[in-house]
């Protein structure tokens, strides 16, 4: 497996933790969203802030911003990283309909935030199911996707639109 892309195998093919020490640190940021579809009723909960369990986009955004934190107990070979920023945006779209949600995440580290930021967005998402679950189990979590990310080794990167 030498010269493999897969940076977290050894050159026999074991899982490893992917040695950061030498890397410099530098500024990195990522951005990932994702949507949760859903019927118009239920989204009309959302907007109205008749959702039983209260606010759906208030309490999902904390989820996120918890769950990015998290990302190295729940990923196994992600470095715990020291996250400096972590902003979550989460708006109904009625085209959708559902909450968009996107994270942006921005660290001072040796290795990147990707990661952490679709953590962030799996999880804000995965809590605005929980919320809604009781007025609609139908509900669809969709395209979690990177959008961008800055900084390190491989520069910037942009998702196509």
């Amino acid at each position: 497996m030498t010269n493999s892309p897969l940076t977290h195998f050894d050159d026999q093919g074991q899982a490893h933790m992917v040695d950061v020490s030498d890397k410099p640190l530098t500024s990195r940021v990522a951005v990932a969203e994702g949507f949760v579809k859903m019927t118009p009723e239920t989204l009309a909960l959302v907007t109205s802030g008749s959702a039983r369990k209260g606010d759906v986009l208030g309490i999902a955004r904390i989820a996120g911003i918890m769950g990015c934190k998290k990302t190295a107990e729940l990923i196994p070979l992600c470095h715990p990283l020291p996250i400096t920023k972590v902003a979550l945006e989460l708006e109904p779209v009625d085209t959708l309909p559902g909450v968009r949600i996107v994270a942006t995440v921005k660290t001072g580290g040796q290795t990147g935030v990707e990661m952490e930021a679709l953590t962030a967005v799996s999880t804000a998402a995965l809590t605005v199911y929980d919320m809604l679950k009781a007025a609609e189990k139908g509900m669809e979590i969709k395209d979690i996707r990177l959008l961008h990310k800055e900084g390190g080794k491989s520069g910037t990167w942009k998702a196509d639109t």
